[in-house]
């Protein structure tokens, strides 16, 4: 097993790297709204137990549904690569915005959706464009109920042709 730009093995898991983009989203808009240190926040989304209790129609407490654990390396390289590289990855967005729009302009969770995006297309070629556009989208949808996904979409669709020569697979 052979490691990539990102610090991850070839041989991946699907469902940890889906939940790796969520903490990693939520991460990056915990770290642009308190502005601290990327390991303490690093460290409790990957000692979190992915669970929540579910209840049923009446109130009774059905247990806990559990979560794919996220791909910790994967959720490690994403979060440092975005910070390390949010000035360029601000640049691209940038570009990418329609010309009413500004990084700055973006609502936080948003703009944390756009740059892990950014980076995965900028930094993890072995990822196909249309993958990583894809699950950007879902976690939009996880988090907005308006234009926001499409916007991410539309964003992320034009940095994959300028940085990927228009290849999607």
């Amino acid at each position: 097993m052979t490691t990539n730009a990102t610090g991850t093995s070839e041989k991946f898991d699907a469902k940890g790297r889906s939940a790796a983009r969520m903490a990693a989203v939520q991460s990056l808009y915990e770290l642009d709204m308190v502005e601290g240190d990327a390991d303490p926040v690093l460290r409790s989304f990957i000692e979190k137990r992915w669970t929540v209790t579910v209840e049923g129609e009446d109130g009774d407490d059905l247990g806990e549904a559990e979560f794919h654990d996220p791909d910790k390396t994967f959720l490690i390289a994403l979060v440092r690569g975005v910070i390390e590289h949010k000035t360029a990855l601000d640049d691209m967005l940038s570009g990418a915005l329609g010309p009413n729009w500004t990084v700055p302009r973006l609502e936080v969770l948003l703009r944390a959706v756009m740059r892990a995006g950014a980076f995965e297309l900028s930094h993890c070629p072995q990822i196909p464009a249309k993958v990583i556009i894809n699950e950007y989208m879902d976690v939009a949808n996880a988090f907005f109920n308006g234009g926001e996904p499409k916007m991410v979409n539309g964003v992320l669709d034009k940095l994959a042709h300028v940085l990927r020569d228009g290849r999607m697979d």
